[in-house]
Parts: structure tokens; C-alpha cells; sequence
């Protein structure tokens, strides 16, 4: 009799944990579709990389990459080189202060592969679900809260195309903050865009919870906030995307608003890579300190205007394209470009929660400036005039002010120079 109740005192506990435990396991169903899209994103390598800080790199085979299993891309033609150039006026980059990709290392990628940072099981577990690993949360209204109010827009407006210092892109839907995301920007529209490039200094930002990200950025955008089409690239911070909180070169793509389509890096169908020597999601090295040595990336996206693929090149070497048939709005242009940072987390614009305190930028205020905050140096737009150029209009956006912020210095100074960032909540009694 002591030995039953001794067994059943086992079994109950062991029932209630596996009943805890259950909830938070995987289905057989999960690990199905997990299956399946490991299969779509790692594909037969010809080389494989062991880095040292973790990831393992593939060498694929250019033609059997992952965007040409994208519905649209089936009878697409492989462009390795733009067959159109805008005309620029870029300093050289030897003067600056550039980055290298920590994988470099390790190794590297023959000609006519792409390097590929593999996906790993627990990073799609890790995930909200394996359909939507790699993409962003789209964006929700909450109508409790307001943005920024147009009478602070107008402060930090420098020639801007409405009179009053508002957005249409920004305000024209909606006036109320975003829920689980802010940006710290500089914005222009008013023309059609066909290209815009800055170079980001690198840091590598405090991130307070693991589901949480934060970016420094360039972004060409059409269309609504909430169902915009948009190619983005810069750099990021991401625990739940990467596994660690290291300092990556991203890049993003959406074709409705995150709703249902893009993704960050190759982590779905889409850009076309055509460069052996940058995998995207890698680590970048060095990173900036205060009042120390500032690093920098230089981004550069431009539509060719003969195929309408969007073209990335990073420190001015392309690294591939969003093809023109993935979208609607930006194969003919884009209509607003954004440059500066965006915090991701579920704390921002929810009623009765604490305020993340992962950091933007460096974590500093904007008006740090140079070696203290973020920023993003000769901002240039290109329009239908196929020229680079210092943008006609633009204007400082926050969607929390208090918590992240943007200035464009102007002053004594031969070309406007941009700042952003904050420390979110961190010892910031008025981030709420």
C-alpha cells in the first residue's frame, strides 16, 4: 500500500509539470511546419563556414537561392549587375571609418555562391510562428494615445512641403501612436523617389527583453503607414531573429504593411542576392563608442530605372536587389524616405505597462551628437532628375519624444547632420 501511495505521489507531480510543460511544447503539427520551412530556407550548400561566434554559413549556388521560390520570381531573369547608375557625388570610402563582417574570419565564399547565415530549429521555435519568422509585427492603432502633436512638428521643421509641419504619410490615416513600435526619424516626401543612401555610425544598443529589437536605418517607402511597401536596410540589434544580442546588417522588405508578406534578410522569398562576400544577418565589427572612434556603413538603395529592381549596395559594393515584381506602389517609385531608428517592443503604446528601456541609436539623446548619439551623414535623395542631392524638404518625427528623439543639426556647419536615439525608460521618469 505504501508503494502505491509512494508511485501516485510521483505520477500527480509529474502530471502537473507535463500539463506546464505542455503548454509551453511544441505540437507535432509546429515541428511539421518548422520541417517545412527549413527545408525552403536552408538550402544544399557547396561550402559551409563554422564561425567563431556561432554561426555556420552556406555557400549556395547563386541560381538556387531562396527568392527564386517566391511565386512572382519563377520566370525571373538573374540581373547581376544595375544596367543603370544614378549620377553621385560620394566622398571615398577609404576616408571613413568602415566595418567588416565578423564571418570573414572563418572563411570565405567562392564565386558564383551567396554566402547564407543557416537558420537553426530553436531560432524558428523561438519564433511566434515558423509562417511569420523573420517578419515584423504589423502595425496596430491604438486610439487611446496621440503622436506627436503637429504645433512639435512644427519646431523641427527645415523648409518642409506643407505649411503647418505635418506628414501626410505620417498623419494622414491616423493621428495616434503605433502599438509596439517606435521611430525616431528624419522624413521627406512631396517628389518620387527612385534612391536615398546616408552613412550610419554602428553601435550596439541595451535591448531589455529578448522578444525586443531596435534599428538604425535607411527606408524607402510607398503607400499607407499601415499597408506601406517598403525596402529598408541598416543595422540591427535582435535576440529573437539572431539568438544573441550582437550588432547585424539587416535588410527588409514588405509589400502590404508586414500584414502577410517580406521579411527581414533571407528569412522568406524574395531579394535576390548577388553578392559572395556579405551575408545578410552576419555581425559587424567594430562597433562606435562615446567619445571614442565612430564606425560607420555606408547604405545605398536606388531603383533601376530599366527593370524597376530596387538595388542595395553596402560601403558602395552591390549586394542585390528586391525585384520590381514583388511590389505594386515602388515599381514605379517611392513616395516618402525615412532615415533614423525604430524601437520594437510589445510595452510601447499599452496602457498601465512600464515602458521598455532598450535603447535607440547609442542610447543617447539626439542632441548628444557626435560621438554620444546615432547618426546618419550626407543624407541624399534621388528623384526623377536620376541626380544625387540633399532633400528639398524634411522634417524631424518622433513618435515619443520623451522617449527617443531626432535633430538635425544645421548650424555653423556646411551640410545638415542627423541625429536620433534615447535610452527608452532607463532613469526617464517621462518615457511612459
Amino acid at each position: 500500500m505504501k508503494m502505491k501511495v509512494y508511485a501516485l505521489s510521483l505520477v500527480i507531480p509529474l502530471l502537473l509539470l507535463g500539463a506546464v510543460l505542455g503548454e509551453k511544447l511544441p505540437s507535432k503539427q509546429t515541428h511539421s511546419k518548422v520541417d517545412e520551412k527549413l527545408k525552403l530556407l536552408n538550402k544544399v550548400s557547396l561550402k559551409t563556414i563554422q564561425t567563431e561566434y556561432g554561426d555556420v554559413i552556406d555557400c549556395v549556388e547563386i541560381y538556387k537561392q531562396t527568392a527564386f521560390d517566391h511565386p512572382s520570381l519563377k520566370n525571373h531573369t538573374l540581373q547581376m549587375k544595375p544596367s543603370f547608375y544614378p549620377a553621385t557625388k560620394s566622398k571615398n570610402w577609404s576616408s571613413l571609418r568602415g566595418m567588416s563582417q565578423s564571418w570573414w574570419k572563418s572563411g570565405s565564399c567562392p564565386m558564383g555562391t551567396i554566402p547564407i547565415r543557416r537558420i537553426l530549429r530553436q531560432e524558428l521555435l523561438n519564433g511566434t510562428s515558423p509562417e511569420n519568422y523573420g517578419r515584423k509585427n504589423p502595425y496596430i492603432v491604438n486610439p487611446n494615445r496621440t503622436t506627436v502633436t503637429q504645433e512639435t512638428n512644427k519646431t523641427h521643421t527645415f523648409n518642409f512641403l506643407d505649411k503647418n509641419g505635418t506628414s501626410n504619410f505620417l498623419n494622414g490615416t491616423s493621428n495616434n501612436l503605433y502599438v509596439n513600435r517606435s521611430t525616431a526619424m528624419l522624413i521627406t516626401e512631396g517628389y518620387s523617389y527612385i534612391g536615398a543612401k546616408g552613412e550610419i555610425n554602428v553601435w550596439n544598443p541595451y535591448i531589455e527583453k529578448t522578444n525586443e529589437y531596435s534599428t538604425a536605418q535607411i527606408w524607402l517607402v510607398s503607400g499607407s503607414r499601415e499597408g506601406m511597401e517598403s525596402v529598408e536596410a541598416g543595422w540591427m540589434v535582435n535576440p529573437t531573429l539572431y539568438g544573441d544580442t550582437k550588432t547585424r546588417f539587416f535588410i527588409y522588405w514588405t509589400a502590404d504593411g508586414s500584414q502577410t508578406t517580406g521579411c527581414f534578410d533571407l528569412t522568406c522569398t524574395g531579394f535576390v542576392q548577388t553578392n559572395h562576400e556579405v551575408a545578410l544577418g552576419s555581425p559587424i565589427e567594430p562597433v562606435s563608442s562615446e567619445f571614442g572612434p565612430q564606425y560607420e556603413i555606408a547604405i545605398f538603395i536606388f531603383m533601376d530605372v530599366n527593370t524597376s529592381n530596387w538595388w542595395l549596395l553596402l560601403n558602395h559594393k552591390e549586394v542585390g536587389y528586391w525585384p520590381g515584381e514583388l511590389f505594386v506602389l515602388l515599381r514605379g517609385s517611392a513616395k516618402v524616405v525615412q532615415f533614423g531608428g525604430e524601437v520594437y517592443s510589445e510595452t510601447i503604446g499599452k496602457e498601465g505597462v512600464k515602458h521598455t528601456s532598450t535603447a535607440m541609436g547609442s542610447g543617447g539623446d539626439a542632441r548628444d551628437m557626435y560621438t554620444g548619439a546615432a547618426y546618419i551623414h550626407h543624407v541624399r535623395i534621388i528623384d526623377y532628375s536620376l541626380t544625387e542631392k540633399y532633400p528639398e524638404w524634411v522634417m524631424e518625427y518622433m513618435d515619443e519624444p520623451y522617449c527617443y528623439s531626432a535633430y538635425n543639426y544645421v548650424q555653423y556647419i556646411k551640410e545638415p547632420e542627423f541625429y536620433f536615439g534615447g535610452h527608452g525608460s532607463h532613469w526617464n521618469p517621462y518615457c511612459q
